[in-house]
């Protein structure tokens, strides 16, 4: 077999390279099929990030579709090996995607089944890839009406825990600038935002930096004077 051959059957490798068209969904061809022949639960949870990925950056017509089966593949993790955090959060964040982006009943179908699978994964490791169960809890305090259960202190207080993880993460950064504007906490927001810029590039999440990059400069341009 060849090196190009080999990297084109080597998911992890496909999925490096999801920002080019169609790796990302080879790649959860490839874990399909291995869920497919078993309960695998690295396999599962892998699915369930790259339909994510698919649900939030492919093709529009197909993301609903890609973000409903993330969802399976993280519940199906979730139910393998429920005491690793990765089925939990993947299963989460598959179902915060289809509540944030195709309307109200959505959000109110997920709402208290996605905090259920954050508090999981916290309880679990908070400490898990950079805090995201953390990062993830306080993004849903932010983005749930105070009605059922949002609130921006409680949004505040895991944003920075999650901080307290990893100092230059661009999500953390940007989902703290969010908050902090929404408490007119401006000064501060700017700074938040000016960190997502100022901050290096990690080489496992090379795309989503950039993407949060991007919306911390837009954001600030909004922003105007102090």
């Amino acid at each position: 077999m060849t090196a190009n051959a080999q990297a084109r059957a080597d998911p992890d490798a496909l999925y490096r390279q999801r920002e080019e068209a169609g790796r990302a969904t080879e790649a959860a061809e490839i874990w399909a099929a291995r869920l497919a022949r078993g309960q695998d639960f690295e396999a599962a949870w892998k699915l369930a990030r790259a339909y994510y990925w698919i649900g939030t950056q492919g093709p529009e017509a197909g993301r609903r579709a890609a973000l409903e089966r993330g969802l399976a593949a993280g519940d199906q993790a979730a139910k393998i090996t429920p005491t690793r955090p990765e089925g939990h959060f993947w299963l989460a964040a598959n179902m915060g995607a289809l509540a944030e982006s195709f309307g109200a009943m959505q959000g109110l179908k997920y709402r208290g089944r996605i905090k259920d699978a954050l508090e999981r994964a916290l309880a679990i490791d908070p400490a898990w890839q950079q805090g995201s169960a953390d990062r993830a809890l306080g993004w849903w305090y932010h983005r749930v009406p105070g009605l059922f259960g949002g609130s921006e202190s409680s949004a505040e207080t895991h944003l920075r825990q999650a901080l307290t993880y990893n100092q230059v993460s661009t999500a953390t950064l940007y989902f703290l600038g969010e908050v902090l504007l929404e408490r007119d906490k401006r000064t501060e927001a700017r700074t938040m935002l000016q960190r997502v810029i100022d901050a290096p590039l990690d080489p496992d999440w090379t795309p989503e930096d950039q993407d949060f990059k991007k919306k911390a400069a837009a954001r600030l341009a909004t922003l105007g004077g102090r």
